[in-house]
């Protein structure tokens, strides 16, 4: 993310959260036994002015699934990498209450790459943003991980 409009109290806000994930990562971000195992994603971060009252918006991420934790960070937004998934809109855009209505300020960086995580592991397909995906997981769940891989 560039930080030419943001607010110097973000940007330090941001620079202290990106330094503890770095130092201490979350543990157990993994995939595995998913269709999405050894997969890598890109995202798109874009923080507001007033961030961490309000969530982020979208953001750009790195992900790579086959590691122990997620490389670098991500939030509520878009997928960049095209990835079929109920809760993932064919745009790319995530659809996570946490990330969005529900979001709390003490909630941090460290916080969305969990609910990125359990989104990928544990889909819910009775709220599909991707009505095909949704339908496909719960009616042949092995047809649905091949077309998700």
């Amino acid at each position: 993310a560039t930080n030419e409009n943001l607010p110097p109290n973000v940007i330090k806000q941001l620079a202290k959260e990106l330094k503890g994930l770095d130092e201490s990562p979350p543990e157990g971000i993994k995939v595995a036994g998913t269709p999405y195992e050894n997969g890598v994603f890109r995202m798109k971060l874009l923080l507001s002015h007033d961030f961490p009252h309000s969530p982020p918006k979208e953001f750009n991420l790195f992900i790579l699934c086959n590691t122990e934790y997620l490389k670098s960070i991500c939030t509520a937004g878009y997928f960049l990498t095209k990835i079929f998934h109920p809760n993932i809109a064919p745009n790319g855009e995530i659809c996570v209450n946490t990330l969005k209505k529900d979001w709390n300020p003490s909630l941090g960086l460290r916080h969305v790459l969990i609910i990125v995580r359990c989104l990928l592991i544990e889909p819910y397909p009775e709220s599909a943003l991707n009505e095909q995906a949704g339908k496909m997981l719960l009616e042949n769940y092995d047809e649905y991980a091949r077309h998700a891989r």
